[in-house]
């Protein structure tokens, strides 16, 4: 399911490739993460699904806006997300998560839940490296964002935090 749901978001995203890039590097870490912190079955699942198509509503708040931030692919992602989840037959269960997960993945207060944890934390080693930050924003998300002992791990190692 997840190989077909990862084609379905490389076919959304056609001639996007910066877009593609960005939701396999996320799921990567996000993997990582996950598996490093203990996390399998549905939960690994979920939070997979979760990684892929986490910025789903940016195309569509761009539709209708002009531009796309946090609060609005929150705002359009959850409904698109759930469209193809159930299309490709994921359970009732992980869509409800993901769904969730796709509605929260830009609120950094009230995490709730370790795969809103671990898919803030991945999104942020991306949007970090591909937002060329600044060491002393990396540093400032260190030490707000960042709370799984493998997520700070990658975080030091990725930008050398000592």
């Amino acid at each position: 399911m997840l190989n077909q749901l990862t084609r379905r978001m490389i076919a959304l995203y056609r001639g996007e490739p910066r877009r593609i890039q960005h939701f396999l590097k996320v799921h990567s870490l996000a993997r990582l993460i996950a598996i490093s912190e203990g996390l399998s079955g549905d939960a690994l699942l979920t939070l997979e699904a979760a990684a892929l198509v986490h910025d789903i509503g940016i195309q569509e708040a761009e539709r209708r806006f002009g531009y796309n931030n946090g609060k609005l692919q929150e705002t359009y992602g959850p409904p698109l997300a759930e469209g193809l989840l159930r299309s490709l037959g994921f359970s009732e269960a992980v869509t409800a998560r993901v769904v969730w997960l796709v509605g929260h993945h830009h609120t950094y207060t009230n995490i709730s839940g370790l795969d809103h944890r671990i898919l803030v934390e991945a999104d942020f080693l991306v949007n970090l490296y591909e937002d060329g930050a600044e060491a002393q924003a990396i540093q400032a998300a260190y030490q707000r964002v960042f709370t799984t002992g493998s997520g700070r791990a990658l975080c030091r190692d990725m930008f050398g935090i000592q």
